[in-house]
């Protein structure tokens, strides 16, 4: 694959065929399960709605339950289930 070329993946989350990650987010299983099923797209928002709710729901990432918990929302988001919203979050409007 060239610099020039992108990899395509088919998006489990839009289903449809978008760009792919470049590289595994993460080790193992999950993240080669990212980087072959997930857009680069699909992957960018879930960080930033990871950032949120870690936020607003003020998540400790050294607390397992809170990591079990983020793993469960990211599984549902990146299989275009519903996922719990940060309070008062209003996502933009596009045009």
């Amino acid at each position: 694959m060239t610099d020039n070329t992108k990899r395509l993946v088919f998006c489990r989350r839009y289903q449809a065929e978008l760009e792919g990650l470049v590289k595994a987010p993460f080790p193992g299983p999950k993240g080669q399960d990212v980087y072959d099923n997930i857009s680069k797209k699909a992957w960018q928002e879930w960080l930033e709605h990871q950032t949120r709710i870690i936020n607003e729901q003020h998540l400790n990432m050294m607390d397992m339950t809170s990591r079990k918990y983020l793993q469960e929302q990211m599984a549902k988001f990146l299989a275009g289930e519903a996922v719990d919203q940060a309070d008062g979050y209003v996502p933009p409007v596009t045009k």
